[in-house]
């Protein structure tokens, strides 16, 4: 379980906000379009991105395990508490008194926690294991190089 961690960065908190400009438009992935005539607003990133304040903490990855799930090394991952963990979601787990971020996998009694690199192997969970799941993943915020 080397292969990734998290860093704690913070709780969410109510009442913090930082208006942001909102356009009222898609972004075209083609021709160039001017947009300043397009202002529709401002936009708060904790009214899009967070669901429950209390139970929603923010954690920085290190690490290469989750890249094929767009969650890159020194990206920012938005992990709500308050949401119960099921099949086929990327949670924050504790195996064995460690933190890692991973793929839920719960079929037919059999529990894994998969990455989403070819080069790791999925953690097979067993009886003799102590597992939790500490949270589950909602957003990704990564920085563009």
């Amino acid at each position: 379980m080397k292969n990734q961690a998290l860093t704690y960065i913070g709780q969410a908190k109510k009442g913090m906000f930082l208006p942001l400009p909102l356009y009222a438009f898609r972004i075209p992935a083609g021709f160039p379009s001017p947009a300043e005539d397009y202002m529709e607003g401002t936009l708060d990133l904790n009214e899009e991105l967070v669901d429950c304040a209390e139970a929603t903490f923010f954690m920085r990855v290190s690490g290469d395990s989750m890249v094929g799930a767009g969650i890159m090394p020194g990206g920012m991952l938005v992990v709500d508490r308050s949401l119960e963990a099921r099949h086929g979601q990327i949670v924050i787990a504790v195996l064995d008194g460690q933190l890692t971020v991973k793929r839920l996998y719960d079929r037919g009694g059999k529990i894994q926690l998969r990455a989403e690199n070819p080069k790791y192997q999925p953690i097979k969970i067993s009886r003799e294991q102590d597992l939790q799941i500490w949270g589950v993943v909602t957003n990704v915020i990564t920085k563009l190089d």
